[in-house]
This record gives C-alpha cells, structure tokens and sequence, in this order.
C-alpha cells in the first residue's frame, strides 16, 4: 500500500539543552516514526507517520560518530572537566565535532518517504538552506567537495568551516543533523580536529560579520523558511 505522504513538520523549540537529554529524545521520536512504519507494512495499514525538527543549543560537549577516530580528541578526561565539556560516541556518521552555546543546532527527525527518499539529495537541502541563510548575510558560503557541511573559501589557503553536519538513517527515517556556528566559542575547536579534517580553520557568522553578537533568532527564523521551501514542507 502507498504510504500517505504528509509534508507537515513540527518544528520544537528545545532552547539550551543537554547533549544526552536531547539525544534520547531525538531517539524516541525516531523509534516512534519506525514502529509506525513498521506496522503500516504488517498490518497493510496507511497510518501517517509525523516530522519533527528540533533546534537546540547544547552546554560545551564533543561528539564522535560512528566512523570517528578517538584521537582526534586533542584533550584527556581531566582536561575536558577543566572547560566544563562532555564527551560521547554517538550513532551518527562523520568524525568529531563540538557543540556549545551560540551555535545554531538543528536535528530534523523527517521520514523521508513523505518527501523522497535520497540520502545523498538530503544532505544537499540541508546544505543548501544554510548556504541561502548565509548569502542573506553578504557572505558566499558553498560545499567542499568531499567534506559534508558548509565552508567559506573553498580551495584557498583560508578554507574555513561555519557548519558541520551529520545525520543517521533507517528505513528512510533521519535524526541528527547539522550545527551552524552563530555566535560560537571557536577556541572550543582547539582541542578536536574538528570533523577529523587537519589544516582546516573553523568559522563563526558573527567572526566573519565582525560583531560581537548576531541575532540568533533572526538566523533561526531565515533557516526555517529556506528549509520549508527546500522541502515544500509545511509548519
């Protein structure tokens, strides 16, 4: 039986939120969209299946994906105590990355059978709506062939990232997501290689505009309507 398609996304303000809370909760929806699926395949039944995306800020906290090397974690345990930052493997793809105040973290929990089911096309729209939110603010952001997530100066000595992404998928369901540095503490970067990439700065909208503070909400706004777009989706 056709599943019903249904475009519509509840969008949760989470505010400032720890890492493992956040995580279970993200899980728990996950698990809820898969059962349903499941049972809409036994039962030939065309329950719909809901969609969530949640924005969040996170206290300090390094993260390592499935495939990620634990050296390229710069700091001990003793070390991470001492900046006040967590620590944990996780069930995503890509490498480590850091999650902090000021930063813009998004976790859209889609089933993608309501909107298409390509991996690859996924990751492209949610790169895509950063980049059209970033060229609001005057600044020529792209992808960095290779590298998931979006850059600045890609192909120069001065190749910088302001968002890294990485997501998980089973049976067209999504968790994770992306992190769009906004007002961020870059020195929190020091002690990872950020996304295992050597050599390669970090960046923060309000470095590159040269203030202080950028308005986060007025970022978070202009995702979410270049994210409905992207997805013809409804909120």
């Amino acid at each position: 039986m056709q599943e019903v398609q249904n475009k519509k996304i509840e969008v949760q303000e989470l505010g400032l939120k720890d890492y493992k809370e956040t995580w279970d909760y993200q899980e728990q929806l996950f698990e809820e969209i898969l059962d349903l699926k499941v049972k809409n395949r036994r039962e030939d039944t065309n329950l719909e299946t809901p969609n969530y995306l949640l924005s969040v800020e996170h206290p300090h906290v390094y993260t390592l994906g499935k495939s990620g090397d634990i050296s390229n974690l710069l700091i001990n345990e003793k070390q991470l105590e001492e900046k006040g930052a967590k620590f944990y493997k996780i069930n995503r793809g890509g490498d480590i990355t850091y999650h902090g105040p000021g930063q813009m973290v998004i976790y859209p929990i889609l089933d993608l059978d309501n909107f298409f089911t390509d991996i690859h096309k996924y990751l492209r729209l949610l790169e895509e709506a950063v980049i059209l939110v970033l060229k609001e603010y005057g600044i020529n952001a792209e992808r960095s062939d290779g590298e998931t997530g979006v850059w600045l100066d890609v192909g120069t000595p001065f190749a910088r990232k302001i968002c890294a992404m990485g997501v998980r998928a089973s049976r067209w369901v999504t968790m994770h997501g992306l992190a769009l540095n906004v007002n961020a503490d870059l020195g929190y970067f020091d002690n990872i290689v950020p996304c295992g990439i050597k050599e390669k700065a970090v960046t923060s909208l309000n470095v590159e505009l040269g203030k202080n503070q950028v308005d986060m909400e007025e970022v978070k706004q202009k995702f979410l309507n270049h994210f409905k777009d992207l997805f013809d989706a409804e909120f």
